[in-house]
């Protein structure tokens, strides 16, 4: 039921609170004098403080001033026990104010409160009638909580007693479904004791021995396996009741009553301990193998392991990481080793299929004899690709020396048919306890992610994962992947820069570069976007673009600078696609100018060579860029350059003494074959000034616009 506020709301009150009963001896609160609201306030304040009131402040003042107004008429009546006061006890039970000070902060706030209330003055021996009040609500206060504690004991006896009954039943239900399952069962169940004496058989497992239940009642589980077999279904259990494994899978070979053949069958084995942890029995579930389940178990095996090694597969190796993630030691987690062999494809060149083959059974042998003393799993999950699960313990090694390890196995040559002997180097990238609840997938991702960032440091190197620079390299990922669909939007231009002449400060060229207007991320520059096209394949259609809306952009007054990556310089149909766009925009060759880098061509990367000799044969000139860092300056007696262009790697040092003595000795070196010296990166007069002192011809940068 509801009753109305002072302010017109409304609010709850239980069905057991008792209701305000009216009196005509009772005032009305409106004409209450001001000294009782507030002994009503100060009540409900102090017997607020002993127990907890599920009501509004204003509720709780609400009910405490009809309280006092009961107390008030039960003062002024003529009964010797006065019911409203006893009333008023049981109410205040009924509202909760059942703490263990509650009456007595009641008793202490009214017995004061009462004996000063002008109304009260009229009374005649008001101490004494105060006195009898308060004892005619202590009365009823104790007797409302003692039916209130009643109620609750027995509400909580049949709560019990409902409890037990239902316990009892499921109890009942779950044990005639255990015995369904058990003897309906199509799979062998053997319950036996720690030992592995049998207590309990199915008949299904009874049927796979050939022997009557009864007679295998009190053997031992142990010895209804083949010798040569019982060992190991031994050493499992023992690592299941130590704690070691969590599981028990295995293949064994049963020996029926009429010594056939043995029977292989697949157990499954478990531990029922009690609720101190100990061990009380072992369940163990058998299931025979017929024709269909041999077939089943050699496609499964087929399906999630690598033919040429035996390895498990990729996604054996997915479903094992789930299963290691979850059931991991806390304290140490798990570690993920992800390999790729280095420059196996040169190795396998060399060797042939047959032998390149037989070298990666050797590196799959060596792997699994690094980590044969932890519980580990390798896995084929690549070409040259393997990986490592290792479910790291106390006493597992850590990552540097399990690093070290597979280097010096596989740094051990083979000798494979001809005598020769092959030694192999791996980069790794290493994810050492991950999150338990990431997915398989996204550790799979991440150690990808690792192992290449190991990769570009060069061979036979190793990385851990780094939770920073994953979520910058998948950014990044992310935006490399999208650039097709942004080239192919118009959010890719192609934006110009001038090339100046230093002594003069006339213009010496200009250069083509792109810029990328992301919607979110804002203005993406030339060289990140020369590296994103390069690293998803977009460079060669994307660099062709860029000649093409470079070459119909020229004025055919100043030479027009396009530089080129390794992949485009090494690209066999450059020059083809070189000479189409000259002929489709009309353009001098002798107005283009295309950028070669200067270790691509060094290293003869491709056709890179090729290209440049053919190019300059139609008049295309040729720049050597990122000129300098690798022993580069004979590529200017052997390849038809005139210009080069400084790295920004020696660019960036030129202010340290050393490094601005070897810039200006190149700068010298480059003069004296009769070079053009580009200096890139100028953003200021100094700058400018001091690149014009070393030598260098030509400059570009912010300084220049």
């Amino acid at each position: 039921m509801t009753a109305p506020l002072p302010n017109g709301d409304e609010f709850s009150v239980s069905p057991d609170t008792p209701k305000r009963t009216s009196s005509s001896a009772s005032p009305k609160r409106k004409n209450a004098a001001p000294t009782r609201a507030t002994l009503a306030r100060k009540w409900a304040y102090l017997v607020t403080g002993t127990a907890y009131l599920p009501y509004t402040h204003a509720q709780i003042e609400e009910h405490f001033s009809a309280l006092l107004d009961e107390v008030f008429a039960a003062v002024l009546s003529d009964d010797s026990e006065p019911a409203q006061a006893a009333e008023a006890g049981a109410r205040l039970v009924a509202l909760r104010c059942v703490g263990p000070d509650s009456l007595r902060r009641t008793m202490e706030v009214l017995g004061k409160g009462l004996l000063h209330e002008p109304e009260l003055r009229s009374v005649k021996s008001l101490p004494e009638r105060v006195l009898q009040v308060l004892g005619s609500l202590a009365s009823g206060y104790g007797e409302a909580l003692r039916e209130s504690i009643q109620t609750q004991q027995e509400d909580l006896s049949r709560t019990l007693v409902t409890l037990e009954r239902e316990t009892r039943r499921e109890l009942v239900l779950t044990q005639a479904r255990f015995e369904q399952l058990f003897t309906g069962s199509k799979t062998g169940v053997a319950v036996t004791r720690v030992d592995g004496r049998v207590q309990r058989v199915n008949p299904a497992f009874a049927e796979m021995l050939n022997r009557p239940v009864a007679d295998l009642t009190g053997l031992n589980l142990y010895d209804l396996i083949h010798p040569e077999d019982s060992d190991g279904l031994r050493e499992g259990y023992r690592k299941l009741l130590e704690g070691e494994t969590h599981r028990l899978e295995l293949t064994r070979r049963l020996v029926t009553a009429d010594d056939e053949e043995p029977t292989w069958a697949g157990f499954t084995g478990a531990v029922i301990r009690d609720p101190a942890g100990e061990a009380q029995q072992l369940i163990t579930l058998v299931d025979g193998d017929t024709d269909v389940s041999l077939l089943q178990r050699q496609l499964s095996r087929q399906a999630l392991h690598d033919p040429l090694t035996g390895l498990p597969n990729r996604q054996f190796f997915g479903t094992r990481l789930e299963r290691a993630l979850r059931h991991a030691d806390p304290a140490f987690g798990v570690t993920v080793y992800h390999l790729d062999l280095d420059g196996f494809s040169l190795i396998a060149g060399g060797l042939g299929q047959k032998l390149s083959d037989n070298l990666l059974k050797n590196v799959a042998g060596k792997l699994r004899a690094v980590v044969g003393g932890e519980e580990a799993l390798v896995a084929r999950i690549g070409g040259d690709e393997f990986g490592i699960l290792i479910q790291n313990t106390a006493t597992s090694p850590d990552v540097a020396t399990v690093i070290g390890m597979i280097n010096q196995e596989l740094s051990e040559p083979v000798y494979l048919e001809g005598g020769s002997g092959v030694a192999v180097s791996a980069c790794v990238g290493v994810v050492h306890r991950p999150p338990r609840d990431i997915a398989p997938n996204e550790l799979l991702r991440v150690s990808d992610m690792t192992l290449r960032r190991a990769q570009s440091n060069g061979y036979r190197q190793w990385a851990l994962s780094d939770s920073a620079l994953d979520t910058r390299e998948r950014h990044e990922f992310g935006l490399a992947v999208s650039m097709a669909g942004a080239w192919e939007t118009g959010e890719i231009e192609v934006h110009f820069r001038p090339l100046t002449w230093l002594a003069e400060g006339k213009p010496a060229g200009i250069e083509a570069r792109l810029a990328w207007n992301h919607p979110r991320h804002g203005r993406i520059g030339h060289d990140t976007c020369v590296r994103f096209a390069d690293e998803t394949g977009l460079i060669v259609p994307l660099g062709e673009w860029l000649i093409r809306t470079a070459c119909e952009e020229s004025d055919d007054r100043l030479p027009m600078v396009v530089g080129l990556t390794p992949h485009q310089a090494a690209d066999p149909d450059l020059v083809g696609s070189v000479r189409n766009v000259l002929a489709a925009t009309g353009l001098g060759p002798s107005r283009l100018r295309l950028g070669f880098p200067a270790g691509a061509v060094l290293a003869e990367l491709g056709e890179t060579v090729d290209n440049l000799h053919l190019l300059a044969e139609i008049g295309v000139d040729a720049e050597l860029q990122d000129f300098g860092v690798a022993g580069d300056v004979v590529c200017l007696v052997d390849v038809p350059v005139r210009t080069v262009r400084i790295a920004p790697r020696l660019a960036e040092r030129r202010t340290e003494p050393l490094a601005g003595r070897a810039l200006r000795n190149l700068i010298e070196t480059a003069n004296i074959a009769g070079a053009t010296v580009i200096a890139d990166g100028i953003d200021s007069t100094g700058d400018a000034g001091w690149w014009r002192s070393a030598g260098a011809h030509v400059g570009a940068g912010r300084y220049f616009g």
